[in-house]
């Protein structure tokens, strides 16, 4: 009872439910485990004891909780409401809050007796303006607390309007000037093309975070070096304003340089080969090199000096990992031990001896970000609602330059994943370790505030994987198996608080990738802030009762709707059941192939059938293509605010980017976009595709009716 008693005061569940019926303990030697990844010791009977006296005392004598939620326009929290008569409340508003430049200072008066009447804002009460500021409590027995206060608007931003978009992962995406993968400007052309010739309202593309650098490199967008920071490889050279000054020698080897990208460029499209990300940066950084010889032009560098100063510690600390991991290699944990300390006095040397490697990284992610405007500049200029959609990791890696730079928010020993269900006996373990919760409260969500105003510097929405991981996360202790994990939780309200404040300071839409096991009350508590979900077609049956493929007009408004995401087949192979074979030829089936080819068969003619009912798959249009285009007439169908399309769908590709549960014997995150044929096609063929003209007119025809026409038999 006692490691229960502190497990749960430490937010550690001992138990997790696989299915509704299902309840399975956690094994003590992982909530220890976890306990010791948090600071607290609970290796033996008596340090449990022990700390669970320090946790209850403190617990007890707690005036304040670490952080206080106050949601705009709505009644306080019992945080506030509880304190004492007389107590007085100090307010220190964020820097740089214009609208309350000094403190705040209120006096808690006496609750007005009770009444049947709706909790009421009371009258000694000051709203503070948006942020998070720093609240001070004293009471007239002298105790004294102090909290973290997050004032937040009630809501994310909504898009103004129902609207369509692409779903790309950019390097799948070359143009016929790419170095060998897809790059900004080609995602700014992209987005250009669409919202001006199509109407489109968004593109969605994959996280855009720092790799960790290595032979070879990770490709898996979703675990990156760095959240924070953009990965220079996205980079389009010729783009930098200074690569058209460069002098000889310079100038000729550049042009070798775009010799040898063209070679890549035409090996991906025409002669089978895969997109190989480590030879493109290769390329890629030598031209930059050459382009940094190049003297930034006074305006130039007044708005490299902006971005240096807006950046602060946290690019410095970035710049420098970049720098000493080429000179002792990316894993961190093996430099030097002085280095692997960022504050300590060896790594305050390196950054004066290595201060030019460290200005040319920095320069990267000034020249990375000024690209990523552009882009959304140019999706805003051509019309679209939204914009473009970033993409925020779940994680990092264990060896990056975050986890280096902020050790002290990490659960280092730690790993993020999925506990066993009834799809994967087995759990999942993705290497990505988690943040302390009592580490992001105790430095006011600093880390996470900062990671979304990056990220939402010029996205006009973000996307966030695995969203559940605001309310909750599986850790799973170094050495153990998945089955092996424990849920910890987060603080959601504060989460959720920062998560609605940036967004809307940033005028940005907020989408949570909510598949999977959901907690319950979680897609709610989203809904309520106004926080889209995503539906993916295949997915949403009437689960609660007939099993039936779910109606369109029973889908959720609030969720961008999509036949498919990069982690699922396209709907061409799903159409053709070509994906069962796939995973077939590849040993991942855990049943026979005939076996699942049919049920596989079934499932989708039960959808094609009632697309047929539905009369969004004409009578004797049973081709492929009529199947994809009548998927994408029955989301047009559906009330949801956004309805994405899979790029690689409007060309008929039949590969899937990723896929789940392989690594070496798949090419995941190296594939580009293919036609119907397996051929490579680039964003030039793409967009006079005659298929892709023919399934966008269907997401730009008129209004659906509300309701299914008559003979249909929804669920």
């Amino acid at each position: 009872m006692g490691l229960s008693r502190l497990a749960a005061l430490h937010g550690v569940a001992t138990s997790f439910s696989p299915s509704a019926d299902v309840t399975v303990s956690v094994p003590d030697d992982t909530v220890t485990a976890v306990l010791a990844a948090l600071g607290v010791d609970a290796g033996t009977p008596a340090e449990v004891r022990r700390s669970l006296a320090a946790a209850e005392s403190a617990a007890a004598s707690r005036l304040l909780p670490p952080t206080v939620v106050v949601w705009s326009g709505e009644p306080l929290p019992a945080a506030l409401t509880g304190l004492p008569a007389g107590a007085l409340l100090t307010v220190d508003p964020e820097p740089g809050t214009a609208e309350a430049p000094s403190p705040l200072r209120m006096r808690v008066l006496p609750a007005p007796a009770p009444s049947g009447d709706a909790p009421t804002t009371p009258s000694w009460w000051t709203e503070p303006p948006l942020g998070v500021h720093r609240l001070a409590v004293r009471t007239p027995d002298h105790h004294h607390a102090t909290a973290t206060l997050v004032v937040a608007p009630d809501r994310v931003p909504q898009p103004p309007a129902r609207t369509h978009g692409f779903l790309v992962q950019l390097y799948s995406l070359l143009s016929e000037r790419s170095w060998g993968m897809g790059d900004l400007s080609d995602l700014a052309d992209l987005a250009a093309w669409a919202g001006r010739t199509l109407g489109s309202g968004f593109v969605q593309v994959n996280p855009l975070h720092a790799a960790v650098p290595g032979s070879p490199t990770d490709p898996s967008p979703y675990r990156p070096s760095s959240r924070r920071f953009p990965d220079p490889v996205h980079l389009h050279i010729e783009s930098i304003p200074e690569y058209g000054h460069v002098a000889e020698p310079g100038r000729t080897a550049l042009d070798d340089l775009r010799q040898q990208a063209a070679a890549l460029r035409e090996a991906v499209l025409n002669k089978g080969a895969l997109i190989d990300r480590d030879a493109v940066w290769a390329l890629k950084k030598q031209a930059l090199e050459i382009v940094h010889e190049v003297p930034l032009t006074p305006g130039r560098r007044a708005a490299y000096c902006d971005f240096l100063a807006g950046q602060g510690q946290a690019l410095e600390d970035h710049a420098l990992w970049c720098a000493l991991a080429e000179v002792h290699g990316p894993r961190w944990r093996d430099w030097p031990e002085g280095l692997r300390d960022p504050r300590s006095p060896q790594s305050t040397r390196a950054r004066a001896e290595l201060l030019d490697r460290v200005d040319f990284h920095c320069r990267l992610a000034w020249l990375t970000d000024t690209q990523l405007a552009t882009a959304q500049s140019a999706a805003r200029e051509s019309g679209m609602a939204v914009g473009i959609v970033h993409d925020l990791a779940v994680g990092v890696h264990p060896d990056g330059a975050d986890t280096w730079a902020q050790q002290d928010a990490f659960a280092l020993g730690m790993s993020v994943g999925a506990p066993p269900d009834a799809f994967n006996a087995h759990g999942q373990d993705w290497g990505l370790p988690p943040w302390r919760p009592d580490a992001l409260a105790a430095s006011g969500y600093a880390p996470y505030r900062h990671l979304l105003r990056g990220l939402l510097a010029h996205a006009g929405a973000l996307r966030i994987d695995h969203v559940m991981g605001l309310f909750r996360l599986w850790w799973v202790p170094e050495g153990q198996p998945p089955t092996e994990g424990a849920y910890v939780s987060q603080d959601a309200e504060a989460m959720l608080a920062v998560l609605v404040l940036e967004a809307h300071r940033a005028g940005a839409v907020v989408i949570g990738e909510d598949l999977g096991t959901v907690e319950p009350g979680v897609r709610e508590a989203l809904a309520r802030r106004g926080v889209l979900g995503t539906s993916v077609l295949w997915f949403e049956r009437d689960w609660g009762g007939t099993g039936r493929p779910l109606a369109p007009e029973k889908w959720r408004e609030d969720c961008v709707a999509t036949a498919t995401t990069h982690d699922l087949p396209s709907t061409a192979a799903r159409l053709t059941g070509e994906h069962v074979t796939l995973r077939h030829r590849l040993g991942l089936l855990t049943r026979g192939l005939e076996q699942e080819l049919a049920e596989d068969a079934a499932d989708t003619a039960e959808w094609l059938a009632y697309l047929a009912r539905l009369r969004l798959l004409p009578e004797g249009d049973g081709d492929e293509e009529a199947a994809v285009r009548a998927v994408h007439r029955f989301l047009r169908r559906t009330p949801a605010r956004m309805a994405g399309v899979w790029l690689p769908d409007t060309v008929g590709d039949r590969r899937p980017q990723n896929l789940p549960g392989t690594w070496d014997q798949y090419p995941n995150w190296r594939l580009p976009i293919a036609d119907a044929e397996g051929h490579p096609v680039t964003l030039e063929e793409i967009t006079a595709s005659p298929r892709l003209h023919r399934l966008m007119a269907v997401l730009r025809e008129g209004p659906e009716p509300p309701t299914a026409p008559p003979g249909a038999r929804p669920s």
